[in-house]
């Protein structure tokens, strides 16, 4: 395949990563159109609502401005002054990385990689941009800068990924003593290992609760009255904050929690809840204190226990028996600084701003995380590697 041919490929690649990803709040939005508005409005109107829910599901900052009568309808303070809405909805983002993912395997198979994964990313900053301008208004304007950058940047995560096998450590890393090396290597995976069962925990925990608390959910789903279209629309942008709402029930789990709100508190040690937006997928937050909530804790410390234990022996083989023990402390607290800072990482991009006065404060607090899981993680981890240093698997004897 010649280079005008891999450029055109990429640049494919990179239109589909974009078409994909906006016909998921347009097509609802345009059926909306048709079926409960008549096509009476301007179409623009709906293209311009999918257009900011796509950018603002990548982290571009969005500045709205409610017209009088929704404002006093919202009983929120200051709801008549433009406010920023600041949250990412990550299942845009999450979608984006896939398919950036997709793409850059598919790019990898023409001669030309380089090149089909610049044209690839300039295709998708030039969309950015288009969708950008295209959405704003007067009531709501997304910021150009980031509407340009923030998907940009999030489709070559995915192409970094495609990479990841293909690339080598660089020349200085080969010059670190062996042991420094194995330290290293050992808590990303342990880090990562421990971020991943508390994740699937967290994802397991957030489904029984929608389970418990279905009645709830309905509930609001008719209060609404939103028709079967406009329920199917909703439904479809709560589905886009599942990665958000499962990263802060990892935050409940990690002991912090999460804030609905200034003001508010959602957390083993209990729930403090103020006015909330009418959003049938909160019909799943606990309310008051539950009992042996604390239990939860458990998650993050068995996650660091297991990652520790069960990369205590490849590190063990690896380093000198002599001066094993102060080379393992470190692999394990280094364990819980990995761990610890992918959940902050994850908890600072899954919270922000959603609507003015309380609201925007949102999401957990990324500091707090991070230091809470480091620590959990960290100690369990050490605790792991030295209760399989005690106790190693013995080699049967013929």
């Amino acid at each position: 395949m010649n280079r005008t041919l891999s450029a055109l490929f990429s640049a494919l690649e990179g239109l589909l990563v974009v078409a994909i990803g906006l016909a998921i709040p347009l097509a609802p939005l345009t059926v909306l159109w048709g079926a409960q508005f008549g096509f009476a409005p301007d179409w623009l109107i709906f293209w311009r609502v999918g257009a900011d829910i796509w950018l603002v599901g990548h982290g571009v900052d969005l500045t709205v401005t409610l017209d009088a009568a929704t404002a006093k309808a919202s009983g929120l303070v200051d709801a008549g002054a433009p406010f920023v809405v600041s949250i990412a909805a990550l299942g845009f983002a999450l979608l984006t990385v896939l398919l950036g993912r997709r793409a850059g395997r598919r790019i990898a198979e023409t001669k030309h990689r380089l090149l089909g994964e610049i044209v690839a990313t300039l295709v998708v900053a030039v969309l950015s941009l288009g969708i950008s301008l295209s959405a704003s208004q007067p009531l709501a304007r997304p910021s150009i800068v980031q509407g340009v950058l923030c998907p940009t940047l999030v489709f070559v995560i995915g192409l970094l990924i495609a990479r990841y096998r293909a690339v080598r450590a660089p020349a200085w890393i080969a010059g670190w003593r062996h042991e420094t090396r194995a330290v290293v290597a050992t808590a990303l995976r342990g880090g990562g290992a421990a971020v991943a069962l508390v994740m699937t925990a967290s994802s397991l925990l957030l489904a029984v609760l929608f389970f418990v608390n279905y009645g709830q959910i309905i509930a609001l789903y008719e209060g609404l009255h939103s028709g079967t279209v406009g329920g199917a629309a909703l439904t479809v942008g709560q589905i886009m904050v599942l990665p958000n709402l499962v990263i802060w029930t990892a935050a409940w789990l990690v002991g912090p929690g999460f804030a609905i709100g200034t003001g508010s508190a959602v957390s083993a040690l209990g729930t403090t809840l103020g006015p909330i937006p009418a959003i049938p997928v909160l019909g799943a937050l606990p309310s008051g204190s539950l009992t042996f909530a604390f239990i939860g804790i458990a998650v993050p410390l068995l996650s660091g226990f297991l990652a520790g234990a069960i990369l205590s022996r490849p590190l063990g083989e690896r380093l000198d028996r002599v001066n094993r023990l102060p080379w393992m402390l470190a692999a394990g607290l280094g364990t819980g600084v990995v761990g610890g800072a992918v959940l902050g990482i994850l908890a600072w991009a899954s919270a922000g701003a959603v609507g003015p006065g309380r609201l925007q404060n949102v999401g957990p607090n990324p500091l707090q995380v991070a230091l809470v899981a480091a620590l959990e993680i960290g100690v369990a981890a050490v605790l792991g590697m030295a209760a399989a240093a005690r106790n190693p698997s013995r080699t049967p004897v013929n």
